[in-house]
């Protein structure tokens, strides 16, 4: 077999699989509802190099507003081991089968940054983690908040979680030592679920408008099915807006006042909202500030969008690591399971202790307030406007 027909061979294997996974969306589409569970487990994956100490301290948040559930039973928290880099290493596993096991058995996971490993590290170039993850548990939607209240920015980013460059991220073709190809890969059924998530939150939270982003004028069919998905979708939301900007200018002119005046919901493919969302965490004042929510019909998986920081470890600066990533994945998990009222209270907190008092700031260097000293000041604010 030569190296044409091999990569052919591998590629309808490739296909086969995806039609299989296409089929089992179009059945599978039951809604855990958490209103109904007497019990809530809650699954904690402290994650690598930064990811137990930021943790440490989104736990304290988490243990303070659901002192009563907790107490009650009615939330119950589930430390899971087995996931550092090292243990991952060892097994030769970048998410072990029994510490996957562990985590379907949670409803919903708190998860810290996990370490993909990157050439040059000491570690195997191992699969990503977290993409492991997603797909496991069928984490469709990543759902990030950006929020700049003295710029009038309330922005909720959807961006499809498992499909694009990331579906077979490693399962691409070296054809020949000249030839390598990688995949991009759009359907149906998960456009329209994307979609239908960010309409929903739309029409629920009283948004007038859902902007669309792609590459479509040079990605004909991927992004152009993904745009043709949304329009349609968006159909059956007559009094929602939908509007459309390409990824390129979207990074570019994000921060320009006149360009995103009045722009409240978006909805991504998957390398776009990777990007994009950064780039406006950023202007909300760093990945350090935002959050993640991974959303699936059966489990959700709530994270900071950064990641483990190996550079602030090796500086010893691991414990001046800002938590409020972490912190506030904490208020999106309260909300996702039914206890709104905790987040809107964690977010006055919040913005109290970042901009409007601000007392204390965490910066990474060790003269300002180590997280420990953040999360303190934190707790004392939550205390008083409760």
């Amino acid at each position: 077999m030569n190296a044409i027909e091999t990569a052919q061979a591998k590629f309808a294997e490739l296909i086969a699989a995806e039609l299989t996974r296409i089929a089992a969306m179009k059945q599978n589409n039951a809604v855990k509802d958490f209103t109904h569970l007497e019990r809530i487990k809650i699954g904690i994956l402290p994650g690598d190099g930064i990811g137990p100490g930021i943790m440490q301290q989104a736990l304290r948040v988490l243990k303070l507003l659901a002192k009563d559930e907790i107490a009650a039973g009615k939330l119950e928290l589930r430390h899971i081991d087995g996931m550092t880099i090292d243990e991952r290493a060892r097994r030769q596993q970048s998410l072990p089968d029994d510490v996957l096991a562990q985590i379907k058995e949670c409803d919903v996971i708190l998860k810290g940054p996990i370490t993909t490993p990157r050439p040059g590290d000491p570690w195997p170039n191992m699969v990503s983690a977290n993409s492991l993850l997603r797909r496991a548990l069928d984490l469709f939607a990543a759902v990030r908040p950006v929020s700049i209240p003295q710029k009038n920015v309330d922005w909720t980013f959807f961006r499809e979680n498992i499909e694009g460059e990331y579906l077979w991220g490693n399962k691409g073709i070296q054809v020949t030592d000249d030839l390598a190809v990688d995949f991009k890969v759009q359907t149906q059924p998960g456009s329209e679920r994307i979609a239908r998530q960010a309409f929903e939150f739309a029409r629920k939270n009283g948004k007038t408008n859902v902007t669309v982003v792609t590459k479509s004028n040079i990605i004909k069919l991927v992004d152009g099915n993904f745009l043709k998905t949304v329009r349609k979708v968006g159909e059956e939301y007559p009094e929602i807006d939908v509007q459309e900007r390409l990824v390129d200018v979207m990074c570019a002119r994000l921060a320009d006042e006149g360009f995103n005046k009045g722009l409240e919901v978006f909805v991504l493919p998957n390398l776009y909202g990777d990007i994009v969302t950064d780039i406006a965490a950023e202007l909300q004042g760093g990945l350090g500030t935002a959050a993640s929510a991974n959303i699936g019909d059966r489990y959700a998986m709530f994270e900071a969008i950064h990641g483990s920081a190996p550079g602030l470890m090796q500086a010893g600066l691991g414990d001046y690591a800002d938590p409020c990533s972490l912190i506030r994945a904490v208020g999106m998990l309260l909300a996702h399971i039914g206890y709104g009222d905790k987040n809107q209270l964690l977010g006055r907190a919040l913005y109290h202790c970042t901009v409007s008092e601000k007392k204390l700031k965490v910066t990474t260097r060790p003269e300002d307030a180590s997280a420990a000293q953040f999360t303190d000041y934190l707790l004392e604010t939550l205390s008083s406007l409760r």
